[in-house]
């Protein structure tokens, strides 16, 4: 569970807010604005995906639409603030969390253009701390999240601490260079890192002279107009027309009341009227470099082998229902973002959201098919797409999914996955908190409907001498295969061999492991977690995180090593 730290001086400043704030304008302009040319129905189908949150005692979301460079429909849906009854409107100011890393990206590109960097400079040269790998990383493989650095923001909850607390760029700077190994070899692989966005926003620092917002300031955001948007790197600042982020619970919601003021990979506040003014620039650049600068934007990355990844500068160019479309959402905080860009409709979708359990990018996708209804693809079975109608998927038997349900380990990302039936439906378990549905297009093969990312999973059929597999592919990617695995068992005595106290050096962080009832704990900073058995000598916690243990000459555990998501093999040494 994350700590949850209470700031006096935040209240203060809610409360001067909430004082200053002309409540009756902003309910004015929480209205319904939109294009006199805009069909009602299309109103009131949009208005009913938002009625859920669309109320005096519920965060909710900022929308806007955009056609031809204008709204054609903009509005709030819930409340920017519960304690001061506050409503959402669509000059709230949000935080849009990764959907901040194009302008991070977008800096970078300026100062390639202006001669300053290079992409295929050693980052090395502007952050000496980093230690020397075997093989360089450049500027181009953290733009393209191909450096194979660990992720900072997990690295953090993995050494036991919290994002929350008050941290500065040298602290994390120190963490990511404690880091003695990479999770691949530079451009070997695709795999998202926030550390790669972070070190771009160090680099902006240390080649301009001037903090990322600053740079981003006076060469995007001014420039364009957009003067209620900025890069948020001081914990004490007051914003004007500022959402609070919320978290569900049993009673209502709970806010986070955090420190963390890092950019670079987040940390842009705006609102949907400023991203209007960003989204225009696509279509009509004013910034320097002109048409070049929006084409170096979208070019995506290469591999070392020659393939391409499907991830641009902080942007994703990719296909809705046979349409072009260019995206990128965030999330954190309790704060939702997602922005949808049709290009050849010139058409958008901005949906900002303060609650962390509403889908963004779902509900953006879902008001793209109201208002593009008959330019989108409609499908009426599957034919590989991922746009699938509702009576294209079969109904199987309990039995027919029993047949691929199962457990299944992915020995190349080290990751695992669990499949189960429950109510008569098939689910794909992410970790104990988190599981999506999957519906069958046959016996063998499936797709997650109720996701805005097209994700298909197919199975092997059995085979005599041949272990099971699980293919999942993701937005038409490469195949990610998963060998079906039987869980190890082991005796009270087997199990108390894997107790004792484990040291990183790389995190500068000690687990603790020792056995209650029957189960194998692991304990670091103030959290404690069972571990589920999955094959010899390997372990799961309920996050999803790998630990796999490793053995002496004489049999006796040594170490293990811990992989998570986004962070790969880190050694513990048994003390």
């Amino acid at each position: 569970m994350k700590r949850l730290t209470i700031l006096k001086r935040l209240f203060v400043t809610l409360f001067v807010l909430g004082v200053m704030l002309n409540l009756s304008a902003v309910a004015q302009e929480q209205k319904i604005e939109s294009n006199s040319a805009l069909v009602e129905p299309l109103k009131v189908k949009v208005d009913a995906l938002f009625a859920q949150w669309d109320k005096p005692d519920s965060p909710g979301c900022a929308l806007g639409v955009i056609k031809d460079g204008n709204f054609i429909y903009k509005r709030g849906y819930g409340m920017a603030n519960l304690d001061y009854n506050i409503p959402i409107s669509p000059y709230t100011s949000f935080y849009i969390a990764s959907t901040s890393k194009q302008f991070t990206a977008a800096s970078i590109a300026l100062l390639a253009r202006e001669g300053k960097i290079s992409l295929d400079d050693d980052i090395r040269k502007y952050l000496p701390e980093i230690p020397q790998y075997q093989s360089p990383v450049t500027i181009r493989h953290l733009v393209y999240h191909t450096s194979g650095i660990r992720d900072y923001l997990e690295l953090t909850g993995l050494a036991g601490r919290h994002t929350e607390d008050v941290n500065t760029d040298e602290d994390f700077i120190k963490l990511i260079a404690r880091q003695k190994n990479l999770n691949f070899k530079p451009g070997e692989k695709y795999l998202y890192s926030n550390s790669g966005y972070f070190l771009l926003s160090q680099i902006v620092k240390r080649v301009s002279g001037k903090s990322l917002r600053v740079f981003a300031d006076e060469n995007l955001f001014k420039p364009l107009g957009m003067v209620n948007t900025h890069f948020h790197d001081d914990r004490g600042e007051i914003i004007k027309n500022r959402a609070t982020g919320y978290f569900p619970r049993k009673d209502g919601f709970s806010v986070l009341m955090t420190n963390f003021d890092r950019v670079g990979d987040g940390g842009l506040f705006t609102s949907i009227e400023d991203l209007l003014l960003w989204n225009q620039n696509f279509y009509n650049n004013k910034l320097a470099g002109g048409a070049d600068l929006i084409n170096n934007l979208l070019t995506t990355g290469t591999l070392n082998n020659g393939e391409k990844t499907d991830y641009a500068f902080a942007l994703i160019p990719g296909d809705y229902k046979g349409l072009k479309m260019i995206s990128h959402g965030g999330s954190f905080n309790g704060f939702r973002a997602e922005m949808l860009r049709f290009p050849e409709q010139k058409f958008s979708v901005i949906c900002l959201c303060n609650l962390s359990s509403i889908d963004a990018t779902g509900l953006a996708t879902k008001v793209a098919d109201i208002f593009l209804e008959k330019q989108l693809k409609q499908l009426a079975k599957d034919d590989g797409s991922g746009a699938v109608s509702e009576s294209a998927f079969l109904k199987l038997s309990e039995q027919e999914l029993a047949g691929v349900a199962g457990l299944y380990f992915n020995p190349t990302a080290v990751t695992h996955r669990r499949v189960s039936v429950k109510d008569g439906k098939l689910l794909f378990v992410i970790n104990a908190n988190y599981a999506i549905e999957m519906k069958a297009v046959s016996t063998s093969r499936f797709l997650m409907p109720d996701i805005p990312t097209k994700v298909e999973i197919s199975f092997s059929p059995p085979q005599p001498g041949k272990v099971k597999n699980m293919q999942v592919v993701v937005s038409g990617g490469k195949p990610e295969i998963f060998e079906t695995i039987k869980p190890a068992t082991y005796t009270p005595e087997e199990l108390s061999k894997f107790a004792g106290t484990f040291y990183s050096e790389e995190l500068d962080a000690k687990y603790i492991l020792n056995i209650k009832e029957n189960k194998l704990i692991v304990r670091f900073g103030s959290e404690e977690d069972p571990l589920e058995a999955l094959f010899t000598d390997a372990f799961a916690s309920p996050q999803g995180q790998i630990i796999r243990f490793k053995r002496d000459q004489q049999n006796r555990i040594s170490g293990f090593s811990l992989s998570g998501v986004r962070v790969k093999e880190i050694l513990f040494n048994k003390m």
